[in-house]
């Protein structure tokens, strides 16, 4: 093969390698898709699912300090040469200290109160992490959602304006050639000028706030930095007004929400502290079994006094610790009771915080109908007034107007959709059901 052909062979090579990386990173997604692919590969959720993997270790060394423990121990001594002398009367005796080892095999267990109740405690921090872990997929699920729409509202938006732009331009050139032939003043054309740059930059804008968006939402995924997007899904469909109407009347069970499943774990857990404190009064209790099997080196065996194999129980009974375990069990029983008010006023909280969101909703929700209604009567008022001016019945202080006002009512459109968007949101999450 010539120079010239391994070079080209090489130069097909790394194009198909570009192409194969250039498909790898483009993402095409509905809503649910996004929400499932940013389950999978978000970086916070994949920490708050090792938190619970954590609790799960945790929980196992609090009940592994309750079952036998084995320990095994190896012991060389050499007394270089020493003799041991005992004198019985006139008469004695010598006694070889020759090098020794020692191999001891132990197995010991001890049982307190605290060790019980510690794993009580460690079920419930289990338990803790798992709600956490829940919460922070609602959470992932809903920063999602908002960002896909909030993009979707975005390309909705450069699409009336790319409308209103081409219409402002079409006027521009009419305006343009009635004063080239005389029939207009020169400060008409620059007005409507003035319209088309002010629309243009309204344009680039929105192009830019919709790359941020974009952007957003390849953190959000948790997708590479450069991965490319290709969004499927429509606006009419993710609003779904049907879903938002019957969400007005859903009801709230308090039961259902992940901030207060956490605090009253949170109020189990101090009551097991109140126990924990009351468990210093208690025995602890031990038993231990050791097997030793001594070995001479070089020489004879001498004196062994290691009896091969040893039991041993005990108990240890706190008899007066100068008020300390009082103080601990008053400490652990107004931390207790503080925690049941927080729980308590966490419900009154929540209640209130219930209809306020439904207000919210169905305020949004009569905006977002205004609004509606308001940019589609903006538009046809733009539309005419651009057809008057052509035939010279409206002023360029009228295109101006009509400009400037079908501008603010795209823009109040776009907030009417967020603010409904987020109140729907805010209220699924209250509730805790499924985001649509």
């Amino acid at each position: 093969m010539t120079r010239k052909k391994t070079f080209t062979a090489l130069i097909l090579l790394a194009a198909m390698a570009g192409a194969l990386h250039a498909q790898d990173s483009v993402l095409v997604l509905s809503v649910k898709d996004a929400e499932q692919y940013a389950l999978e590969h978000n970086k916070e959720l994949q920490n708050a699912s090792l938190e619970v993997r954590k609790a799960e270790a945790v929980k196992w060394q609090t009940l592994g300090t309750m079952l036998p423990q084995v320990k095994a121990g190896f012991d060389y001594q050499n007394m270089c040469g020493y003799e041991m002398e005992m004198r019985m009367g006139p008469a004695g005796i010598t006694i070889p200290m020759n090098p020794y080892g020692t191999l001891s095999v132990t197995a010991s267990v001890a049982l307190t109160g605290a060790q019980i109740v510690g794993t009580m405690m460690g079920n419930l921090s289990k338990e803790m992490a798992d709600i956490s872990l829940k919460q922070t997929e609602q959470s992932t699920r809903k920063n999602v959602h908002s960002v896909y729409l909030s993009i979707l509202v975005m390309e909705k938006t450069l699409a009336l304006l790319d409308s209103s732009l081409n219409n402002l331009e079409s006027l521009q050139k009419t305006a343009q050639n009635a004063v080239n032939a005389g029939a207009s003043e020169q400060v008409d054309a620059d007005q409507i000028a003035i319209q088309v740059n002010s629309m243009k930059n309204n344009i680039n804008s929105t192009k830019r706030s919709t790359e941020l968006l974009y952007n957003s939402l390849i953190l959000q995924l948790g997708a590479k930095p450069g991965t490319i997007l290709k969004l499927t899904g429509t606006l009419d469909n993710i609003l779904d007004m049907e879903h938002t109407k019957s969400l007005m009347n859903e009801e709230f069970d308090i039961n259902r929400n992940y901030n207060y499943q956490l605090l009253k774990k949170s109020e189990e857990l101090s009551q097991k502290q109140v126990l924990m404190a009351w468990m210093n009064y208690l025995p602890t209790l031990s038993a231990y079994y050791q097997y030793s099997s001594k070995t001479y080196f070089g020489k004879d065996e001498g004196m062994n006094m290691t009896p091969p194999n040893v039991v041993g129980a005990s108990i240890s009974v706190p008899i007066f610790s100068s008020g300390v375990n009082a103080a601990k069990v008053r400490e652990a029983k107004i931390n207790y009771r503080e925690t049941k008010n927080t729980v308590q006023r966490t419900e009154d909280a929540l209640m209130v915080q219930e209809r306020q969101l439904r207000y919210n909703l169905v305020s949004a929700y009569e905006n977002y109908q205004n609004q509606n209604d308001n940019i589609e009567v903006s538009q046809r008022v733009f539309n005419n007034i651009l057809n008057k001016y052509k035939v010279g019945m409206a002023s360029s202080l009228d295109v101006t107007n009509s400009s400037n006002n079908l501008i603010t009512a795209q823009s109040n459109y776009i907030q009417s959709i967020m603010e409904l968007v987020n109140a729907k949101i805010e209220l699924e999450n209250l509730l805790n059901i499924d985001i649509k």
